[in-house]
């Protein structure tokens, strides 16, 4: 966590952050989270159920500042998996300049990982409850794709940072060949590399389509069950 991010990182991290609705404008990223509410915004958006935003009061003072980020790592970080350490929310309550940005990095990659397993089993999250039928179908579903999305949006960054490496590492490999047979190679890379995202593109929607329909199912049973459950009272009157 306490690694220091260079500059390509840094502008990755931001402009990640700008992607979130928070409830105040970003002006300066140390004193923007130094109360924690907007670090608590930040996994609200992902994850609906893991934050209540009335638990977190925007604050000046040192102690409410320090309340909200340990109310932050008992209540939701350890569901990441993540703990911010005291020493560091020390600093980043007194807005000490860098600390809150390998926090930031940090809890976005333990968020990545949290919608990986979401879209794996997207149950484990509580977004559908069968024992809740009252739940809107159509809310759950919009869950669903919301959080297919965030993470088909975080691959696609990944494989695209992969595959800009991969042809770095071609250009240098083909360095020393005749230009003609390196130009064709490299074309040839390219093309097999577009191919393979493309696959992976098809797989991520042919996923998706499997998960919305399981949760149809789902539904499904859930009315079916309460519609038997109707008729029994019915024939018992």
């Amino acid at each position: 966590m306490d690694r220091e991010l260079s500059e390509e990182e840094l502008q990755d991290l931001f402009a990640w952050i700008d992607k979130i609705p928070l409830s105040r404008p970003k002006r300066n990223i140390t004193r923007d989270f130094s109360d924690g509410v907007m670090a608590a915004e930040v996994v609200k958006h992902f994850f609906p159920k893991l934050v209540d935003l009335h638990s977190y009061i925007p604050a000046n003072s040192t102690q409410q500042k320090f309340s909200n980020w340990s109310l932050l790592n008992r209540k939701v970080f350890s569901k990441l998996d993540f703990r911010v350490p005291e020493e560091t929310l020390k600093k980043i309550v007194l807005s000490t300049s860098g600390a809150i940005v390998p926090v930031l990095n940090a809890l976005r990659e333990k968020i990545h990982k949290k919608l990986e397993r979401s879209t794996e089993n997207i149950l484990d999250l509580g977004y559908y409850d069968a024992r809740r039928p009252e739940k809107p179908h159509a809310e759950t579903i919009q869950t669903e794709a919301r959080l297919l999305a965030e993470t088909a949006e975080v691959k696609k960054d990944e494989k695209n940072k992969q595959k800009n490496s991969k042809l770095h590492q071609a250009v240098k490999t083909y360095s020393d060949m005749d230009p003609t047979f390196r130009i064709i190679l490299q074309e040839k890379e390219q093309a097999i590399m577009a191919l393979q995202e493309t696959v992976e593109i098809l797989q991520m929607k042919v996923n998706r389509l499997e998960h919305l329909v399981h949760l149809k199912d789902m539904r499904i049973e859930d009315l079916t069950r309460h519609l038997e459950t109707y008729k029994a009272k019915g024939n018992a009157r």
